[in-house]
């Protein structure tokens, strides 16, 4: 048979051009030939090959961390921002620009979340992709900003898509009052427990200055367990050039009180702003992880662009601004990436605008690829997260050891718990457990003086519900990660109960090891 011919890419390769000259066609791409795969597998005429999935699957990158990411975009709307650099389109969300992928995508689908999230889903699962985990990224700019019945009825539509198997659409109006929006929320939510398609966390983008008690309360009834902070930049005086109407003081209030609630924090900065240099650029990063007040868990990196519509195109025509050369903007984030910690994920250092929307600035758009060549030139190695993931690189036979890193982060107590190998240069698993200071008050009751795990995830080949393969995510690492955090709490700490931020379709795995849900947190009592 066809399938015990392939082994491996080489075999396909080999075999597409043997058929491809047979029948004097042109070359079939494997998306082509998965799609008509999946095809005779529904209509059961072939029997399914593991192999020839894994050979198949296109851009096998996006579920090599675990998961996979679906990005939806909100509806246009006003952004109380007047940032300069913010690029602008009319209808669209500030920020965001036609030709990126979200964005066409939601444009083609007038966005509605419902159609979006279904439309992406089967999208991946069409590539190869398992659809089983899934995190789920609201974008758009300030989605603190929107009218909050809006909001609950976005993220329940969410859900409504990732929990119907069948493709069914019922429009239903997001002017509901919100007691009845959140009620449907929480439906579909309980749904999503057992669903086929679970959102395992949910981020959001939303600005410093939006965070309160308050807010934090809805996001989380919400089922948010990432929030993305506009920050951009921690100089006071360069915030206030570019308009950002923000300060170092909101900065770290907002990073605190969200790092104090379970929440991930994830910060956009933009080297190159107006008012900025490259040494003060490199300063800001260093500032980032050596100040207590800041140390943020994820970053994105976003070298400012000229787009035509951003305030800052004014000013670059009047040669008031002047873009990085890209060389000089590769020796920038070579010397960022080298000096940054074990326990940063860097999630981005590019956005995806088209390159004929930049009207000056950077338009490489492998930027990442060429500063990771050009860190191993100079002998240099990024630690960060994202950097160290085992992804493909997985053999069963290596030895996996524990490493602890403790640090004081935003008033609080952090410990970043990892099973790597030996020289740190594969992360199979991690945990970010937070000891919170003894003063705060939480609006949930349950946080009083309790332990926080504010993120854990085991990467590799993401293996799909109540399948066993071999890879990290089938070793049990997470469980040990959550022992050993447990132990940490309880005999180091004298701490009595702990607390999961628990994204909704991760709770019954939470459960299983004997945590309850309470006011929107997976608990446990610890004996």
């Amino acid at each position: 048979m066809i399938k015990e011919k392939i082994k491996n890419e080489r075999d396909l390769a080999n075999f597409k051009r043997k058929i491809a000259k047979e029948f004097k066609i042109p070359l079939p791409s494997n998306f082509e030939l998965f799609k008509a795969y999946q095809i005779l597998l529904r209509e059961k005429r072939i029997k399914r090959s593991k192999i020839l999935e894994k050979i198949l699957k296109t851009r096998k990158v996006r579920s090599l961390s675990g998961i996979v990411n679906v990005s939806v975009l909100t509806k246009p709307y006003f952004c109380p921002g007047k940032c300069i650099f913010c690029p602008t389109e009319k209808g669209l969300p500030k920020s965001y620009l036609s030709g990126e992928p979200a964005v066409e995508r939601a444009k083609r689908l007038n966005f509605d979340p419902y159609f979006q999230m279904k439309k992406r889903i089967e999208m991946l699962k069409i590539e190869g992709h398992p659809t089983d985990k899934i995190e789920l990224r609201i974008v758009g700019g300030t989605f603190s900003a929107y009218p909050k019945n809006y909001r609950i009825w976005f993220v329940k539509e969410c859900f409504r898509a990732a929990n119907e198997n069948k493709f069914y659409h019922k429009i239903l109006p997001w002017q509901n009052n919100v007691v009845h929006l959140f009620e449907e929320l929480k439906k579909e939510q309980r749904k999503n427990e057992k669903a086929k398609n679970r959102i395992v966390g949910i981020s959001i983008e939303t600005r410093p200055d939006f965070i309160n008690e308050k807010e934090i309360k809805f996001l989380r009834e919400l089922g948010v367990t990432m929030v993305e902070l506009g920050v951009q930049t921690i100089f006071d005086d360069v915030l206030e050039k570019n308009k950002t109407g923000l300060n170092q003081n909101t900065i770290a209030k907002a990073t605190k009180l969200l790092k104090d609630y379970g929440f991930k924090v994830l910060y956009h900065l933009m080297p190159n702003l107006l008012g900025s240099d490259l040494k003060k650029d490199f300063d800001c990063f260093k500032i980032l992880f050596s100040d207590e007040n800041f140390k943020p868990d994820w970053i994105k990196i976003y070298p400012t662009v000229v787009t035509k519509g951003g305030l800052i195109y004014e000013l670059w025509k009047k040669k008031k601004y002047k873009p990085y050369s890209d060389k000089e903007l590769i020796e920038l984030l070579v010397q960022i990436k080298s000096i940054l910690p074990y326990w940063v994920r860097v999630a981005r250092i590019q956005r995806d605008i088209p390159a004929t929307k930049i009207v000056a600035g950077c338009k490489i758009s492998n930027l990442r690829e060429i500063v990771q060549r050009e860190l191993k030139n100079k002998k240099l190695k990024c630690k960060c997260i994202r950097c160290r993931e085992v992804r493909e690189n997985y053999n069963p036979k290596e030895k996996i050891y524990l490493f602890r890193e403790d640090y004081e982060a935003s008033g609080g107590k952090e410990i970043f718990l990892s099973f790597e190998n030996k020289n740190r240069t594969k992360l199979f698993s991690f945990l970010r457990l937070r000891i919170p200071n003894s003063e705060f008050l939480p609006v949930f009751k349950v946080l009083k003086d309790a332990a926080i795990i504010r993120e854990i995830q085991t990467f590799g080949q993401m293996v799909p519900l109540g399948e066993k393969i071999l890879a990290p995510q089938h070793r049990g690492l997470g469980k040990k990660l959550i022992k050993k955090a447990e132990k940490i709490a309880k005999k180091e700490f004298g701490v009595e109960k702990i607390c999961s931020i628990s994204g909704v379709g991760v709770r019954d795995y939470w459960r299983k090891i004997g945590y309850k849900l309470k006011e929107t947190y997976m608990v446990k009592t610890l004996r």
